[in-house]
């Protein structure tokens, strides 16, 4: 007879937001698979459980999690946490709960706090509509597509950025969705925990002169019945950005007319001038 799964929430800053529920199920199970061992063992240690663990991350997921699932397919059960929050929300637990679910084994949840729902509530944004978009690419021609494909949405847009990338997606953004309103939420339930509402380029302004610190999500509101309609100075400003990132002016331009439906030529053609 196979044991169980349980989806475990953790604190995403504050300990007293762990629930008892999820106290006793950490302490009932045979062991743990945690995304950084290191990080939980601290709250383990904080509760004083004790439980052997399993470390289960993005680039071990496949190897690790055949035998997560061995073992409780053999009658073991396991608890599944991330670092901060639900797992399976921007996190490889996704890919174990779908193949615990393949192999008829049982998943129970246990709700904990999540970040992106949290920062919507304390934003005072549009919560009637929204879409999660969790964390854009690094690769630049593949977070510029990722923000093109949304520029159009009507609903709420919730992303997660890490403090040495904030700059650089606000400027993205601006670029995709002309100066919308934002709400920029950060160390959530931690000391200085706060809540910006501004608008794109008063955030740029901001950080061009504060140290983006802790980890952020941005709310921003969806697209106007009236889409923004760019210029050609518009475009050469976004293909000169790229060009400086150290992108070439061929690619700078093409980036720059899918983004802004500018004609390519035209724009490199002024990006020469």
């Amino acid at each position: 007879m196979s044991g169980k799964l349980y989806v475990v929430g953790t604190p995403i800053g504050n300990l007293e937001d762990f629930s008892p529920r999820a106290i006793r199920v950490l302490g009932e199970v045979d062991f743990i698979a945690a995304e950084d061992t290191r990080v939980t063992v601290k709250l383990l240690n904080h509760f004083n459980i004790h439980k052997p663990m399993v470390a289960y991350f993005e680039h071990n997921k496949k190897e690790r999690g055949n035998v997560v699932l061995e073992r409780i397919l053999a009658g073991e059960s396991c608890a599944i946490v991330t670092d901060a929050g639900m797992p399976a929300i921007s996190d490889p637990g996704e890919d174990l709960i779908r193949e615990a679910h393949q192999n008829g084994i049982p998943v129970e949840s246990v709700p904990g706090p999540t970040a992106f729902a949290t920062a919507l509530a304390l934003s005072g944004m549009n919560s009637g509509r929204f879409c999660f978009e969790g964390f854009l690419s690094v690769n630049k021609p593949q977070r510029i597509k990722h923000l093109n494909e949304v520029k159009s949405e009507r609903r709420t847009m919730i992303f997660y950025e890490a403090p040495h990338k904030l700059i650089r997606t606000l400027n993205d953004m601006l670029d995709a969705f002309g100066d919308r309103n934002i709400a920029i939420v950060r160390e959530i339930t931690k000391i200085h925990e706060t809540v910006m509402r501004t608008s794109l380029s008063k955030a740029i302004d901001f950080y061009k002169t504060n140290e983006p610190r802790g980890e952020y999500v941005l709310i921003i509101e969806g697209a106007s019945e009236q889409t923004k309609v760019y210029t050609l100075d518009d475009a050469v400003r976004l293909a000169k950005r790229l060009s400086d990132e150290g992108m070439s002016a061929s690619n700078a331009a093409k980036e720059a007319a899918v983004t802004t439906g500018i004609k390519k030529s035209d724009i490199y053609k002024q990006m020469l001038i």
